[in-house]
Order: structure tokens, then C-alpha cells, then sequence
């Protein structure tokens, strides 16, 4: 037949089943189902996929994580994901739950299993940082930059005929890139502190709107690019606070009664891109604007569990994982003990090489995820150094395209064994390059 032509033209032995017709390009390949059990044909499933993803030798040099070749990723994000919770994935990608017969991608989401699957990423969530019954947690689309627009959307126009009003702090990129969005849309944005990308103005020099008249304050949590982080929930705001927490969500706890609205995009901290979380306080509900699109409305999404389109579950059922897995660890306490001492290997780095490295970054505002750093006396050297770097398996360590220099992402799931390596080259590089 056709298939097994295909095969002898290739000069490949096909060895066929029993009952099989030898009309599956498995056949052709010589990878006949039929001669084997359903449970022995996904593990060679599971197997050959394995081999035909994994990338060849050569190129850049790969740091040794566990069983595996794995690079040190730097990643600002999508980044680096918990190890034992990929190989978590990947026990559970062809048969999830050892007995459903199918990939969670592709389970209908509003099935028994993926419900299970979100209620309790919900809960694990809830319990991670404390999240009381009087906030919504959501699971929605379109990435955090989505939720710039949703954000006014749902909260700047509740009063008809009153002109819409919104303070920003701005400290980096993320916050103007909120300024932009809620001024195409019609609301009046007033900037009441603008950073200088190196540290975060005092709460006291604020040009705070009034009140009665503003609908809330938005901050960016930690900005990635700029490396720039609040530390706590700025204090004497008497209108709802919006934190913008994407690449600081999860790494340590927050007090979430101090916030109207949390939201963050997954990829750099708890899983994959995405899924975005929206944490909001149910008083803030039911005040979007009349010409809200459906998918931006959070009552709608509130309403419907989130499931009010398909989602994406594979990212919910990833961040699910995560969750879980810092539950584990002893909770976002633990998480935040291992994130101080990691970024403080790096900090301390980089004040020990008596000014080779610099990091312009005011030490109080220091994020302890986002780690930019330069070569301020030889600039010409931080392109040498991203390159060498790779070759020693220390990948993506180039700055943002705005700002140059290096960065460092070192988020939860990034080992300490990674950072001491980062380490451990810039000395060498130090060295050679004095």
C-alpha cells in the first residue's frame, strides 16, 4: 500500500499489528499503535516526542540542573518555571490524572476535571496570600497590558456626566504604558509623581487628586525593566489602590485588604504565558461602563467563574501547579527568605567589584527580581559579556533594548545554585577584563 511504499522508498522495516491496516503514517515510520498496549503507546508517545524536541548539542553550553541539560534562563518573561513542576506537566501532558485518557489541553473546560483544575488553583491562590471572600479572584485573557484599559473601564466611570479621573505613579515603562492606555480612553490621568527610573518618589511629594473626584490611584508594583520595586503598599491613600504586581506577584506576602486591585500577568512568576489574575474587591464590581466589551467587564468574567469563553487552561492548570507547590515550600514567607538571599548574592556582587559593575538603582527601591546592572567604565564590554555568558549556559542576561546594559531576572523559581553562577562569572569576566 501507499504507506508502506513510503516506507521502502525510505528504506525503512515496517513491523505492523496485529489488526492493523497500515494506513497511519505511524505505520509508515514503523511506530505502529496497534503492536502495543494503549499505556505502552503513549509512553513511546511520550518518548519520541522527547526526542524530537529535545535541541541538539552545540551552540551555547548547557548549566547541569538535576538529570538534565539545562541552561540558567534570565528570562524578564516568559522565565524560568519550578523544574519538578514541569516534569510535573509532562508525567500528566498525554494522560492528566493518570486515568482521564486525555491532555488537560484537550479537556473541555467546562468538564468535571478542568473545573476541579481551577477551583482549586483558586483556592491555593486564596490561601497563598490570604485573599478574604470579599475579593474576586480571575483568571482572564489578553495579558496585563489588557487589563491597562479594563482597569478604567471598570472603575473611572460610575458617575455619568462626571469627567473620569485616575491618579498614576509613575516609576518605569509599565506605568507610562498605563498613563498611555487610560488616556485613550477618555479618562483624565493625572501623574501625581514621576520616578527617574532609578528610584521611587516619596509618598509626601505626591500631587494626590482629590479624592471625592478620582476614582483610583494605580502604581507599578515592581517595574521590570528599570529594576525598580515598592516595597510595601504606599500609606495614606484614601482611594482604592491598583498595583500593576506582574513580575513581583507571589514573591512575598502581600496584605491584600491595602489594595483595590491586584493584577499580574503569569509568565514570570507563577507559570506560563497566558493567563493574567485579577484579584478585586467585590465593592468594585458592577460599575463598568456601559460600552464595556464583554471580555473586559469584570462582573461578567466575576459571574461566570471566569469560564465565560474557553480559557487558558493549560496556564490556569500550570499556575494551579505553582500555587501548590509554594503552599509546600511553607508559603509566600519561605518564598520571600530565598528571594532576599538570592538577589542579595547578586547585589553584593556587584558593590564588591569596586565599581566594574554598577546597578543605578537607589538600594531602598532595589528589586529583588529584576537585577539590571552595566559596565559603566567600558560599556563596549557588555555585548563581550552577554556573549560569553551564553556560552557558559547563563542565557538572556541582555537589558531590556530601552535601557542596554545586562538583567538579571531572578524570580521565584530560579535556584540559588543559577545566581551563585551568575556570580561566579562575573568575577572571572572581572577578572580578565581589568
Amino acid at each position: 500500500d501507499a504507506m508502506a511504499a513510503m516506507a521502502a522508498g525510505l528504506g525503512m522495516k515496517v513491523t505492523r499489528g496485529r489488526g492493523c491496516s497500515g494506513a497511519s503514517v505511524g505505520c509508515a515510520l514503523g511506530e505502529c499503535s496497534a503492536a502495543k498496549t494503549p499505556r505502552e503507546a503513549r509512553a513511546a508517545a511520550r518518548a519520541s516526542a522527547d526526542a524530537r524536541a529535545r535541541p541538539k548539542a552545540g551552540g551555547i553550553a548547557r548549566a547541569q540542573h538535576g538529570q538534565d541539560e539545562r541552561v540558567v534562563n534570565f528570562s524578564a518573561g516568559p522565565a524560568c518555571i519550578y523544574e519538578d513542576v514541569l516534569a510535573k506537566a509532562q508525567d500528566e501532558l498525554m494522560d492528566y490524572g493518570h486515568g482521564t485518557g486525555m491532555s488537560v489541553l484537550e479537556q473541555s473546560h467546562r468538564g468535571a476535571d478542568f473545573m476541579d483544575i481551577r477551583a482549586r488553583a483558586e483556592a491555593d491562590l486564596r490561601k497563598l496570600l490570604g485573599i478574604s471572600d470579599d475579593y474576586a479572584v480571575l483568571f482572564v485573557q489578553g495579558g496585563a497590558s489588557t487589563q491597562f484599559a479594563a482597569i478604567p473601564l471598570n472603575m473611572s466611570f460610575a458617575n455619568p456626566g462626571e469627567e473620569p479621573r485616575a491618579d498614576f505613579v509613575v516609576t518605569g515603562s509599565w506605568g507610562k504604558k498605563a498613563v498611555a492606555e487610560a488616556k485613550r480612553i477618555g479618562v483624565q490621568a493625572n501623574v501625581v509623581a514621576t520616578g527617574d527610573n532609578k528610584s521611587i518618589p516619596d509618598v509626601s511629594s505626591w500631587n494626590l487628586g482629590d479624592a471625592k473626584k478620582t476614582s483610583f490611584l494605580h502604581i507599578c508594583s515592581n517595574e521590570t525593566i528599570q529594576g525598580v520595586e515598592f516595597k510595601a503598599a504606599p500609606e495614606g491613600i484614601s482611594v482604592p489602590l491598583v498595583a500593576d504586581m506582574s513580575s513581583n506577584f507571589c514573591s512575598r506576602p502581600v496584605n491584600v485588604n491595602d489594595y483595590g486591585v491586584i493584577y499580574a500577568g503569569a509568565q514570570k512568576n507563577v507559570g506560563p504565558a497566558g493567563v493574567t489574575i485579577v484579584i478585586v474587591r467585590r465593592d468594585l464590581l458592577g460599575k463598568a461602563r456601559a460600552d464595556t466589551p464583554t471580555m473586559l467587564d469584570w462582573s461578567v468574567m466575576e459571574e461566570n467563574d471566569s469560564l465565560y469563553n474557553t480559557p487558558p487552561c493549560f496556564s490556569i492548570y500550570m499556575c494551579g501547579l505553582v500555587f501548590s507547590k509554594l503552599n509546600d515550600m511553607g508559603g509566600l514567607g519561605k518564598v520571600e527568605q530565598i528571594n532576599k538571599a538570592k538577589c542579595g548574592i547578586l547585589y553584593d556582587a556587584i558593590e564588591q567589584s569596586q565599581g566594574f559593575y554598577n546597578c543605578p538603582v537607589d538600594p531602598k527601591a532595589r528589586s529583588a527580581m529584576n537585577v539590571p546592572f552595566t559596565i559603566p567604565a567600558m560599556p563596549e564590554l557588555e555585548k563581550v559579556f552577554v556573549k560569553e555568558a551564553e556560552k557558559e549556559g547563563l542565557v538572556n542576561l541582555k537589558g531590556h533594548r530601552s535601557v542596554g546594559g545586562m538583567r538579571a531576572s531572578i524570580y521565584n523559581a530560579m535556584p540559588t545554585q543559577g545566581v551563585e553562577k551568575l556570580v561566579s562569572f562575573m568575577k572571572d569576566f572581572q577578572a580578565r577584563n581589568k
